[in-house]
């Protein structure tokens, strides 16, 4: 089963189109993530979302610079070069979006704001052990694990 879940921050405003075809709405973007290594460019991606619900919704509701957590699939697509080559991009289709926040830090949303699916979010605490014998009572207490 192709499933991913990924945080990123829009990258540039939402782009709400429709197929020639059957005139279905679509809506596209780009979004960032941080690379794994502090040296390297932020990973992006095309983000796709189809159908009038999900395609209306981003296109209305999310801004470039929003932070959001993307549920849906990820595909590649093999693209004719015009110089005689093919290329493949990843792109990922849309299934479910949540809102973070705005700007580079996430923002807590509260019970009012929350999505409909926020109610199973669990809060890590900050704080670190402050000896070695706390990080290792941490370790072995499996009931404090909060999932």
């Amino acid at each position: 089963m192709n499933s991913c879940v990924l945080m990123a921050q829009i990258a540039n405003q939402p782009q709400l189109r429709y197929t020639q075809e059957n005139q279905t709405p679509l809506t596209e973007m780009m979004v960032e993530f941080p690379s794994l290594r502090e040296s390297d460019p932020p990973g992006s991606i095309k983000v796709v979302a189809w159908g009038d619900n999900l395609a209306n919704q981003v296109s209305q509701n999310y801004q470039a610079g929003d932070q959001v957590v993307l549920e849906g699939r990820l595909r590649m697509n093999i693209i004719e070069r015009q110089e005689g080559f093919k290329e493949k991009r990843a792109e990922f289709t849309l299934s479910r979006i949540h809102h973070l926040g705005t700007g580079n830090a996430p923002t807590p949303q509260t019970q009012g704001q929350s999505d409909s699916n926020s109610d199973n979010v669990v809060q890590f605490p900050a704080s670190q052990p402050e000896t070695a014998e706390a990080a290792q009572e941490g370790e072995n207490n499996l009931d404090d694990i909060p999932f």
